[in-house]
């Protein structure tokens, strides 16, 4: 360990990082509520996570991810 990094700044981060990680596992179990939700209402999870994923994206990403899937399917005979 450097001089210039005390236990207690390590210590103090280390127990930021353990809130975080709790507070993340809590969030991420809600997320999981809300696709259960939507899968009792009648709609597929799957398709809603790919579309959660897409919006994250920049339009040039997913217009780049789109033509190399349709690539591939030509490719494959998937058309």
């Amino acid at each position: 360990m450097t001089d210039n990094v005390s236990a207690e700044q390590l210590r103090l981060l280390i127990e930021r990082i353990e809130r975080l990680e709790e507070e993340k596992r809590g969030i991420m179990d809600d997320i999981k509520d809300v696709y259960g939700e939507a899968k009792s209402t009648g709609f597929d999870s799957k398709t809603m996570r790919k579309i959660v994923s897409l919006r994250r994206m920049e339009k040039h990403h997913r217009d780049e991810a789109d033509a190399l899937l349709e690539t591939y399917r030509n490719a494959l005979g998937l058309v």
